[in-house]
């Protein structure tokens, strides 16, 4: 099975069997991970799962009424999809799961959690947030908070202060144009951060200066002409796919020495663009350079496993694109190649490519 949508995270999102509905357990597009062993719940909405008379019946004393608190989960607040047009003002001092996706909240006003501070989950993806109203204190006293999502709102920055704590910043689907310096300089701990589908056009040199442990950083659908030159080497997964680059440093790999996934499908790459020591590097297991204008295969490391390089231009296959010579012990590990709606036919096969490309499982031209 190919790892190209595949990511080292367990996932534990249902599924909705109405289309419409999917994204009402998004959630940024990307897998949740869950713990049960730390008591998290398992379901992140009660939405279309049980009936709500039944665990209303069984909600535990203190519960908001605009939200339900199942005895299964102590510590667990659904206050999700309610049309709630505010965070309910009497939150259990002892609750550290809060679910508040799918409502109309506009506003974080200053104290807002203050009698919450215990709060390790908070999920408002769904509602209609703008920066202006988010307080700058509204969330710096949550001092246990792990996992913030606030996907699908219509924020234009982030949230500052957040607190240091944070493992998880998903803020997707936003109207984020810029980042500034300082502003994720104390989240040392965060190791996955979504920002794509917003309005970024350049990354500058302090903007993720802090974020030493960051090992997912998804930056695509934004309006990024350049390659980010100032990320964290931590990083083991990179998404930079429809953006607008045309070219990358030769450099621009090199301080990567855990990048193991790298995207960049439908941006406008060229070959002119792309220095013959760019992809050089033999950590990387997959990447994605699809529907570009690539008029050749670029030169890429042997040991790279994934490669896609579907909707380009490329008129010719040449080996030593993958291997730079043909031995018992020199040859490329490349499992899956795909080069289908490019200019290309079987045919057009160099004898020697079944001996660089030896270990090969699926070819598609």
């Amino acid at each position: 099975m190919s790892t190209h949508h595949v990511l080292a995270l367990i996932l534990v999102v249902t599924t909705s069997t109405c289309r419409a509905a999917y994204a009402d357990f998004d959630y940024g597009g990307m897998p949740v991970q869950i713990n049960r062993l730390l008591g998290e719940p398992s379901v992140l909405t009660l939405r279309g799962r049980v009936d709500s008379s039944w665990y209303r019946v069984l909600n535990r004393q203190g519960c908001p009424l605009e939200c339900d608190c199942p005895i299964q989960w102590p510590s667990a607040m659904f206050c999700d999809n309610r049309g709630l047009f505010y965070v309910p003002t009497s939150l259990s001092p002892k609750s550290q799961y809060l679910f508040l996706q799918g409502n109309s909240i506009a506003a974080l006003p200053r104290r807002m959690f203050e009698n919450t501070t215990l709060v390790r989950w908070l999920i408002l993806d769904h509602n209609v947030l703008t920066s202006s109203q988010i307080d700058n204190a509204s969330l710096k006293g949550l001092h246990h908070l792990e996992n913030l999502f606030m996907n699908y709102n219509n924020l234009t920055e982030i949230p500052s202060p957040l607190p240091s704590g944070l493992k998880q910043l998903r803020l997707a689907y936003n109207r984020i144009n810029k980042i500034g310096p300082g502003v994720l300089d104390n989240l040392k701990n965060l190791t996955l951060l979504l920002l794509h589908r917003n309005q970024l056009k350049v990354i500058g040199e302090a903007d993720f200066k802090g974020l030493q442990s960051l090992i997912l950083l998804d930056l695509s659908h934004n309006s990024l002409t350049e390659f980010p030159a100032y990320l964290p080497p931590s990083i083991q997964q990179l998404y930079l796919s429809n953006n607008s680059l045309t070219a990358l440093p030769g450099n621009c790999l090199i301080n990567f020495k855990n990048l193991q996934y790298l995207r960049l499908s439908h941006n406008k790459l060229t070959n002119d663009g792309l220095p013959s020591t760019v992809f050089n590097t033999s950590v990387i297991v997959e990447m994605d350079l699809s529907y570009n204008h690539l008029t050749s295969i670029p030169m890429v490391h042997e040991s790279l496993q994934y490669l896609f390089l579907e909707a380009n231009i490329i008129e010719a296959f040449n080996t030593s694109s993958f291997c730079r010579k043909v031995g018992p012990v020199s040859f490329s590990k490349m499992k899956l190649l795909r080069l289908d709606g490019n200019r290309l036919s079987y045919s057009q096969l160099p004898s020697d490519w079944v001996l660089c490309l030896r270990v090969l499982r699926d070819i598609y031209i």
